[in-house]
């Protein structure tokens, strides 16, 4: 059977950092490519998970790699948005406003 240490520290890490450490799931496929990590977490989680500008998130992911290079394997990690989870928000630019001659008052 192939080792699963990546599995185990990728939960150990985030069971770690998270304030529901029970709903934490990770699910491993191998294929040809290498080995496939996708995190679940709860939804309030999620931002603890992905830190800010998703520094975390990238830290987690170099880390889970330098696991997988250690057993001579290719590991990416995938982290599955909740149902349910915020899209980004769009921002509005801001209206310009015209203005005339009647509005400078001369």
């Amino acid at each position: 059977m192939a080792k699963e240490t990546d599995k185990e520290f990728l939960e150990y890490v985030v069971k770690a950092l998270v304030d529901h450490p029970d709903d934490v799931k990770v699910d491993r496929k191998v294929d040809e490519m290498g080995v496939l990590l996708s995190l679940k977490v709860h939804p309030e989680d999620m931002g603890a998970v992905i830190g800010k500008a998703g520094a975390t998130a990238r830290a987690i992911r170099n880390l889970v790699r330098i696991v997988g290079l250690k057993n001579h394997a290719r590991v990416n990690l995938k982290i599955e948005e909740p149902a349910g989870g915020k899209a980004p928000a769009k921002e509005k630019a801001p209206e310009k406003k015209e203005e005339g001659l009647e509005d400078l008052k001369l």
